[in-house]
C-alpha cells in the first residue's frame, strides 16, 4: 500500500553521550530533531516509564524520505536489559566502515556479515557499497512463527511481501523505502527491557480502519487511537498495536506527522546542551551508587 511509509525505529538508550557520538562519528547520522519532555508519553513513547524523558530523531535525511532512528532516554536509567527481539538496522555506506576504524569502533565478522554496536547494543548491519537512495534498507526483527507473523503483516498490514524462504521473510510499503525483515529463530521472541517501536505512517482516514481490522482480527491493541500534542507543534493521531510476536508497532497519521516531523535546523545544538546539563551520572558517581538498570 504506497500510501504507507516506514518512518523510524525506538530505540531506548541509557548512554545519550557515546550513543550520539556513535551515531554521527561511525554511523555519519545527522540529528533531525530533539525534544526534552517532563513527563512520560500518553502513548509510552519512552517506554513505561512516568518521569523526565528526551527523544531525539536521527538520520540522513528527512523524514518524509528516509527511515530514520528515534532515541528515547529517560534520565536516571542507565542501562536496559537486551533481548533476542531486535536483529540489526542495514545500512549501506562505503563511508562507515573506515569511519568506525578512524574513531576506535570495532567491526565485528557475523555470517559474513560487517556488524558494528552501538553503546546500548543494538546492532548494525554494514553493507559496504553505494546506497541507491536512503542508505537505511532493513530493519530485522526476530519472529517465533513465520508464516503466523508474514499473514499478520501481509494480510493485516497491508505490507506487500518481497521475498520468503523457510527462515525468513522481506516485506515493505514500497520499492524504494526500508523493508521489514522478519527471521524465525525457532523459540520464543524475548523482548525484555529493552524492546522497541517500529513505526509506519498512513492517510489520517485509514486509522479506525486499521484499528478496527485488528480488533476484528482478535489481534492485540496496545493504544487505541488517540492524539498527541507537542507543544507549539502539530497534534497527531496514533493507534498503537502489536504483532504476533509482541512487537510494537506504531500507525500515525501521515498528514499531521509530516508538518510535527520537520528537521529542526537546531537539532543538534539542543542535544548537547541537553546533554551538558544533565548532572545525572555525576549525581550518581558522588553518591557511589550506579544508575538503575532497567
Amino acid at each position: 500500500m504506497t500510501s504507507r511509509r516506514a518512518l523510524h525505529f525506538v530505540f531506548k538508550i541509557g548512554n545519550r553521550t557515546e550513543t550520539a557520538r556513535f551515531l554521527r562519528n561511525a554511523l555519519g547520522m545527522k540529528f533531525l530533531r530533539h525534544e526534552e519532555f517532563e513527563k512520560g508519553c500518553d502513548a509510552a513513547c519512552n517506554g513505561p516509564y512516568d518521569g523526565k524523558w528526551s527523544k531525539s530523531m536521527v538520520g540522513y535525511g528527512p523524514e518524509d524520505n528516509h527511515f530514520v532512528v528515534e532515541l528515547t532516554y529517560n534520565y536516571g536509567i542507565g542501562t536496559y536489559q537486551m533481548g533476542n527481539d531486535f536483529k540489526g538496522i542495514t545500512i549501506h555506506s562505503k563511508n562507515i566502515l573506515e569511519n568506525a576504524k578512524q574513531n576506535g569502533y570495532s567491526v565485528t565478522q557475523e555470517g559474513g556479515q560487517n556488524i558494528l554496536t552501538s553503546p546500548d547494543g543494538y546492532q548494525f548491519i554494514i553493507e559496504d557499497k553505494e546506497s541507491n537512495g536512503d542508505p537505511v534498507k532493513k530493519v530485522a526483527l526476530a519472529c517465533s512463527d513465520l508464516k503466523k507473523s508474514v499473514d499478520f503483516w501481509s494480510n493485516l498490514c497491508d505490507m506487500k511481501i518481497y521475498s520468503q524462504d523457510d527462515k525468513s521473510a522481506v516485506l515493505g510499503y514500497g520499492d524504494n523505502q526500508c523493508k521489514l525483515e522478519l527471521i524465525d529463530i525457532g523459540t520464543k521472541v524475548e523482548h525484555a527491557k529493552a524492546f522497541g517501536r517500529i513505526a509506519f505512517s498512513c492517510p489520517r482516514t485509514q486509522l479506525p480502519d486499521i484499528q478496527e481490522k485488528m480488533k476484528s482480527a482478535n489481534q492485540t491493541i496496545l493504544t487505541p487511537l488517540v492524539s498527541l500534542d507537542t507543544p507549539g507543534k502539530a497534534t497527531v493521531e496514533v493507534v498503537i498495536l502489536a504483532d504476533p510476536d509482541g512487537h510494537e508497532i506504531c500507525f500515525v497519521g501521515d498528514e499531521a506527522f509530516r508538518e510535527l516531523s520537520q528537521v529542526d535546523p537546531k537539532a543538534d545544538l539542543l542535544l548537547d546542551q541537553a546533554i551538558a546539563a544533565d548532572k545525572s551520572d555525576e549525581w550518581f558517581t558522588k553518591k557511589g551508587i550506579p544508575k538503575a538498570a532497567a
